[in-house]
């Protein structure tokens, strides 16, 4: 899989990896004949007097400098291209994948997680596959050449670098196991230290009202110096290997030097010939010196990418069918046969069944976890059930593209989510391309939102902060339930959505569903205002039906609905019944 993965990205740019290569090769060619030239310089120029050679190996050493820029400049900037253009294309893919997960997969892996697999994760792997990748081959190309000039000029000589070269290869290895391990840790911190960061960001609302800065901030600075830890470590390692392998370097460029002139002095070798050995000598430096870098930033790349795989390699449980039905029009009729669903080994919900015919509503109510807010995930096949069978104009929801079936649905949920972005936006986002601002204003006036959204600073072009801060409970629910109406969604799905809105305020915001249309509504509440009018309403406990009938039906019936009517309309249940 990683092979395949990694191998697909570098095929896509094949082209662009050839033109690089090849002034790569160029560049390394010219860098080779530098020395060739210098030494008929001093062997024929300055030591034979033949000076009528002199311009031309003048011209040949400027031309080479010419070249070298040149090709060092298209390979530079193909190879920089290359690694941003797979950086732009892995990320649309890891994203796109993201977004194809079920919602499951959500529960199980935390937003800052996420973000580093995008973001961090992703530049690494690239500009591994780019720049890093590049120099890698340049810096075995060179050196590979380098010694094969080495040993045409002096095979003796030859043997002074080749015998550090081995340890040189040793100490980047350990180097580069060890960093390895490190690198693994710092990005499992980076995700946990995002993590942190974001939620503190997200919730500072909740954090100031409950004093907790302190409290946040000694977590932050745990994950924080955890971080810095990690970091210092591999700061450590690398001091510690480093000066070693480019000390080696140095050593070798000076041993080269002595037994050179040994050589020149017993007359086994040319003043010219020990400078153009000296020459390739210094150039094959670099590369050993990098090696560490270069392991580092490799190493850094495969650990991000065993990370990015198991992303990838993750399957959404929720998927379109082989062969998806097509409804040509979607009433609204929405069927829940029977419907049982187990989470983690919990059971959630027990035997529910509803047949909700289009246009009508239908109310829920129940205790904190009696499984409400299931029923509406169901119905966007969000989950499956367990067993049963949720249908939707007499079809199973799992014969349905997940597109046709979810945009026939609108939901509000519990937890109000808006997005950075002016009123108007957020308002259209069920329909942007089609929605035009006299429907946006219709749906906020529906909405109850028509009169806060006028008084604010640019109405409707009202920029509003990340998920909705600077906006009262209230005013993001009402924002919310007119995205939902502004959709047009044959079913319409309440989760708790009024909560936050005062009595009176949620009497005429019911009033107005009312007159939405022949949308199909279920609607979710704690109150009993919220679903009085509705054509059916259950009460559920403990995941299982405990009561179902319309208003009339059930307080005639004097059990649970009855018994909370009287609790939120200030009367005894003593004196009721």
């Amino acid at each position: 899989m990683e092979c395949l993965r990694i191998r697909t990205y570098v095929l896509k740019f094949k082209g662009r990896y050839l033109l690089g290569t090849a002034c790569m090769l160029g560049a390394i060619g010219l860098d080779l004949l530098s020395p060739v030239l210098i030494r008929r310089i001093i062997d024929d120029v300055i030591l034979d007097g033949k000076q009528q050679l002199l311009m031309a190996l003048l011209l040949g050493l400027l031309g080479i400098g010419l070249g070298r820029a040149l090709l060092g400049y298209v390979k530079e900037f193909t190879f920089d291209w290359i690694g941003m253009t797979a950086t732009n294309q892995m990320r649309k893919d890891v994203f796109d994948h993201v977004q194809t997960l079920s919602v499951e997969f959500f529960h199980q892996h935390n937003t800052g997680e996420l973000m580093t697999r995008i973001k961090d994760d992703v530049d690494k792997v690239c500009v591994a596959i780019g720049f890093v990748g590049m120099l890698a081959v340049e810096a075995a190309v060179h050196t590979v050449l380098v010694v094969v000039c080495m040993l045409r000029l002096s095979p003796l000589l030859t043997l002074v670098p080749l015998a550090l070269l081995p340890l040189i290869g040793v100490m980047a290895l350990q180097m580069e196991r060890k960093l390895g391990a490190v690198y693994d840790e710092i990005s499992d911190e980076t995700a946990a230290m995002n993590t942190v960061a974001e939620e503190n960001l997200a919730g500072v609302r909740t954090v100031k009202a409950f004093t907790k800065e302190e409290y946040e901030k000694d977590k932050f600075r745990g994950h924080n110096k955890r971080f810095y830890n990690l970091n210092m470590k591999q700061a450590r390692l690398v001091a510690a290997y480093q000066p070693a392998i480019s000390g080696t370097g140095k050593i070798m460029l000076l041993a080269v030097v002595i037994v050179g002139g040994v050589l020149v002095i017993r007359g086994d070798m040319t003043l010219g010939t020990l400078s153009a050995f000296s020459e390739y000598a210094n150039n094959i430096i670099w590369p050993m010196e990098i090696i560490g870098w270069l392991s580092n930033d490799i190493g850094s790349a495969m650990a991000s990418w065993k990370k990015i795989k198991r992303i990838m390699e993750e399957t959404p449980v929720i998927c379109d069918p082989d062969a998806p039905v097509f409804l040509e029009q979607v009433q609204g009729r929405l069927t829940f046969e029977h419907v049982s669903l187990s989470l983690g080994g919990r059971k959630i919900l027990e035997d529910i069944s509803f047949d909700l015919q289009p246009g009508k509503t239908l109310g829920i109510m129940g205790m904190t976890g009696a499984g409400k807010s299931m029923l509406v995930s169901l119905a966007q096949r969000f989950y499956d059930p367990t067993e049963g069978a949720v249908l939707l104009d007499g079809v199973d929801l799992r014969r349905l593209s997940l597109r046709q079936l979810r945009s026939s649905m609108a939901a509000v949920t519990q937890d109000v989510f808006l997005f950075s972005d002016t009123v108007n936006q957020n308002v259209k986002m069920g329909r942007k391309s089609t929605l035009d601002e006299v429907s946006v204003k219709q749906a906020l006036q529906q909405a109850e939102a028509g009169e806060f959204v006028s008084n604010l600073s640019r109405q409707e072009e009202t920029l509003i902060g990340e998920r909705g801060v600077g906006l009262s409970g209230g005013q993001k629910q009402r924002i919310s339930i007119a995205r939902a109406i502004a959709k047009g969604a044959p079913v319409l799905l309440l989760d708790d959505s009024t909560s936050a809105l005062d009595m009176e305020t949620e009497e005429a915001l019911q009033e107005n569903l009312r007159h939405t249309g022949p949308m199909t509504k279920v609607i979710i509440g704690h109150r009993i205002s919220a679903v009085r009018d509705a054509d059916e309403i259950l009460i559920l406990r403990d995941g299982r039906i405990l009561e179902r009938g319309n208003h009339e039906e059930l307080m005639k019936r004097k059990g649970e609905y009855y018994r909370t009517w009287c609790v939120q309309y200030g009367e005894e249940v003593s004196a009721c019944q």
